[in-house]
């Protein structure tokens, strides 16, 4: 409870609040009409009046009456963690596709609040958890909105055929893809940085980057793999997040490999990446080759943990993006986790094409080459994606 309260602080923070007092209450159950008792309320309010809060956080999802029932108990704005979420996200996207998605969000979250208010929608004019769609669309009719929703689905739409349409060209030149997954803020785009010599934006803060950004990188056995950068996920994240970033999280979905990416110095390192694989598991892709990468080892002094981690999670390593520690162990096992789905073949390629010979040095591992009469003999280790382009002269595949 402590940590996701600490994690609820953090996200105030980056939205831009800044905070000076937390309140924890034990219930058996929420309130229905006010999510905490009646008596937390009024101790919540003195607190205000003491500190002079003009905002308050609840870190859960409230419903619409919980909300305007808090607002009238406590005299302050009240939001609740997927609004501030939503918040962030809002003041992150950068690309036309991340706002397009992030209103899509909004407006999903935003729809049954708007029953009720009237007048009231006035009070979203400004502050944190009213950035997005803005006061003069939450001012129009339900019947509005519910087209605009219609209308920005269609602009989703559209954007994951194109995004498919790349995925298509991409395996004309057939690379294995890695995508980086994590919790927010575990280092992904460091990381990104520290492989590609990028200059992807980082910040020590929650969701920095919302956009996926895919970098070539050329492994010790000269092999091309793409790697892309995902948006970080959370605890608790909104669904409706996740659904409006579906089509931003099928570069997971298509991906050979993902790299899990974990900070290895928070202390709830354990709930983050369970939190992470309930969102794989939600996008139906944990049957994927995984690679563990715990990140941020120049923070923590104990290696002995490193080596039960390795235990538990055998393809793992461990490294630090920001010094640049280890990386040549990381990709090492990206090479061998690709190895695996590469196949042993013996090929007859004519003298006169040579470009077959330079792609299976350049994509692959020549065994060994013997000059014929007309042709080279070459055994080589390649994957099925580069051995269909060499089909006619395959003389037998191991």
């Amino acid at each position: 409870m402590e940590s996701s309260l600490d994690e609820l602080a953090q996200l105030c923070e980056t939205a831009g609040a800044e905070v000076i007092a937390r309140a924890i209450q034990k219930r058996s159950a929420p309130s229905p009409s006010l999510y905490i008792g009646k008596g937390k309320a009024q101790e919540v309010a003195l607190l205000i009046e003491e500190t002079g809060a003009d905002l308050v956080a609840v870190d859960e999802e409230l419903s619409p009456s919980q909300t305007r029932n808090l607002e009238e108990a406590l005299g302050v704005t009240v939001i609740d963690r997927t609004a501030l979420i939503l918040d962030i996200f809002a003041k992150r996207a950068r690309t036309k596709e991340g706002k397009l998605q992030v209103e899509l969000a909004q407006l999903n979250y935003l729809m049954p609040r708007l029953i009720g208010h009237g007048k009231d929608l006035s009070r979203l004019a400004g502050g944190i958890g009213t950035r997005g769609p803005g006061e003069t669309k939450l001012e129009v009719d339900r019947r509005v909105i519910r087209q605009r929703i219609r209308d920005l689905n269609r602009e989703i739409e559209a954007i994951k055929k194109h995004r498919s349409m790349q995925r298509r060209a991409r395996q004309k030149f057939p690379y294995p893809v890695i995508a980086m997954v994590g919790y927010t803020n575990a280092g992904k785009s460091t990381l990104l940085n520290a492989l590609t010599d990028s200059s992807v934006f980082t910040e020590d803060k929650l969701f920095a980057t919302l956009d996926p950004t895919t970098r070539k990188v050329v492994l010790q056995n000269n092999q091309m793999v793409l790697l892309t950068d995902t948006v970080g996920f959370i605890q608790k994240l909104p669904t409706h997040l996740v659904a409006a970033f579906r089509a931003t999280l099928e570069e997971v979905q298509e991906a050979d490999v993902i790299l899990h990416v974990v900070d290895f110095s928070h202390p709830q390192m354990e709930e983050q990446i369970e939190a992470v694989h309930e969102i794989l598991n939600d996008l139906e892709v944990t049957d994927k080759e995984t690679i563990f990468v715990f990140n941020k080892t120049d923070r923590v002094e104990d290696d002995s943990i490193l080596n039960r981690l390795k235990i538990d999670y055998p393809t793992s390593v461990a490294i630090s993006a920001k010094e640049k520690r280890n990386l040549d162990a990381l990709l090492e096992l990206i090479t061998s986790v690709l190895k695996k789905d590469w196949k042993t073949v013996t090929l007859n390629i004519p003298l006169y094409d040579s470009r077959s010979l330079a792609l299976l040095y350049e994509k692959g591992h020549v065994i060994k080459v013997t000059s014929q009469e007309d042709s080279y003999r070459v055994e080589a280790q390649i994957t099925d994606k580069w051995i269909n382009k060499l089909e006619e002269y395959i003389v037998e595949k191991g």
